[in-house]
């Protein structure tokens, strides 16, 4: 793992990334046995009852202090990773049993890359659930609503005290029961089952946005539905990026 995060900060960091078709020093090959080892070290550790805490960012890290200041490209670190998630989502794009979307949305959260393909199997769980299309496009434009009011000032937990509507009460209600039981699935590693956790959402993200406008004339009512929808997205979002399951 060392000698493969070294040659691929080091040579990629001089100006040896692959272009097109042309890759001299094989950094796609080293990503892919990067990507392996941390599977197989995972794997391993799992079985043994030892959590992996070795994260990809961190090894890169590491590996480009041991350069001189000025050697390596600035964006380095962030470049190479990148690199090595696109390779990931590439290679299991191409098999049979994961589907583009799916990759996408856990690749999208660039998890630790020994659980990668645990969250995958996650997510197919996830997508064979009757709630799973209605939650995914919900997310979706749950997503789509807090980047264009991003300029909104959200406070950070929701004012109960400014709930009016019954749709933003019940959901409130909702996620304060169902988010402590999916954190503590997903705490656990069972993946699977924090998801399965959020189908109860379903009903009352969609009275939601049946009966409340997010986007109040009241600064403080639409601050606070904006923080609860952030909320929301976190607790949707925190195996995958449900969005990229949406048709």
């Amino acid at each position: 793992m060392a000698d493969r995060a070294e040659a691929l900060v080091g040579l990629w960091g001089v100006g040896g990334k692959p272009t097109g078709e042309k890759d001299p020093y094989a950094l796609r090959r080293a990503a892919l046995a990067l990507i392996a080892a941390f599977a197989a070290v995972g794997s391993a550790r799992a079985a043994a009852s030892a959590p992996f805490q070795l994260g990809l960012r961190a090894l890169l890290v590491t590996a480009a202090a041991t350069f001189a200041p000025g050697v390596l490209a600035p964006d380095t670190v962030e470049q190479v990773e990148t690199f090595v998630y696109e390779r990931y989502a590439n290679q299991l794009a191409a098999l049979p049993a994961y589907e583009g979307s799916v990759v996408q949305a856990v690749i999208a959260q660039r998890p630790p890359l020994h659980e990668v393909v645990k969250r995958l199997d996650a997510v197919l769980a996830f997508r064979r659930l009757d709630e799973a299309d209605a939650l995914a496009a919900a997310n979706k434009r749950v997503g789509n609503i807090l980047r264009k009011s991003a300029a909104d000032s959200t406070p950070r937990a929701v004012d109960a005290a400014l709930l009016r509507e019954q749709g933003e009460i019940a959901l409130h209600g909702a996620l304060a029961a169902v988010q402590p039981r999916a954190e503590a699935r997903y705490a656990s590693g069972d993946y699977a089952a924090a998801l399965k956790e959020l189908a109860a959402l379903r009903a009352p993200v969609d009275a939601f946005f049946d009966s409340v406008m997010v986007n109040a004339e009241d600064p403080a009512l639409r601050a606070n539905r904006l923080a609860l929808l952030a909320g929301l997205h976190a607790a949707m979002n925190r195996v995958a990026d449900l969005s990229k399951l949406a048709a």
